[in-house]
């Protein structure tokens, strides 16, 4: 999948402009790309066009207009457009309450070590964690990860594979199969 370009970034009063027929054109695609694993965690998917959106958003709320701070944000975001061989996703550790929240965080150390991709026919694929965001006393609510499930892994998800991602850390546990849907968005992430 091919990163994002600096160039691809609308300056902000010509996205303003534009921003209701995006975020229509952007919503579905994320939909089908976000998993429930659970009550507590959600994965959702990412690729050129959701990181795209990041990116626009971001530039938006923070009033980016320096190419050099704008050139930052697409590198920024650009780590998770997966690459051959890849799916990304944004891993969401899920607490309305800030009591539960600092809780369950801190209960949930190592889960870089538990949650996994399974396909059919392939084996499993831990996700690989973005380790700046590990912390030996409690983890964050927000994690970037990447599944490197290789050229025969994308071949058999695009041939029909059934996939599970799942979770197995001694504090949470959780399974959940991809919908014809979900599969049907990652299958166009891995051809495109």
């Amino acid at each position: 999948m091919r990163p994002i370009q600096p160039s691809e970034v609308k300056p902000n009063a010509d996205y303003e402009r534009v921003r209701d027929q995006v975020r229509q054109r952007i919503l579905p695609i994320k939909a089908a790309r976000r998993v429930q694993l659970g009550d507590e965690i959600t994965l959702l998917f990412e690729n050129h066009d959701t990181m795209l959106y990041q990116v626009q958003e971001m530039a938006r709320v923070e009033q980016i207009t320096d190419p050099r701070a704008l050139k930052h944000e697409v590198e920024t975001y650009n780590e998770l457009v997966p690459g051959d061989g890849e799916l990304s996703a944004t891993l969401l550790l899920e607490y309305p309450e800030p009591e539960v929240r600092a809780r369950r965080l801190a209960e949930l150390v190592g889960i870089e070590k538990h949650v996994s991709m399974e396909i059919e026919g392939e084996g499993s694929f831990p996700a690989v964690f973005d380790m700046r965001q590990i912390d030996d006393r409690k983890v964050s609510s927000v994690h970037y990860v990447k599944f490197r499930i290789g050229d025969a892994g994308g071949r058999a998800i695009c041939g029909g594979a059934g996939v599970e991602v799942v979770v197995d850390h001694p504090r949470l546990q959780a399974r959940t199969r991809l919908t014809d849907t979900q599969l049907a968005a990652l299958r166009q992430d891995l051809t495109s």
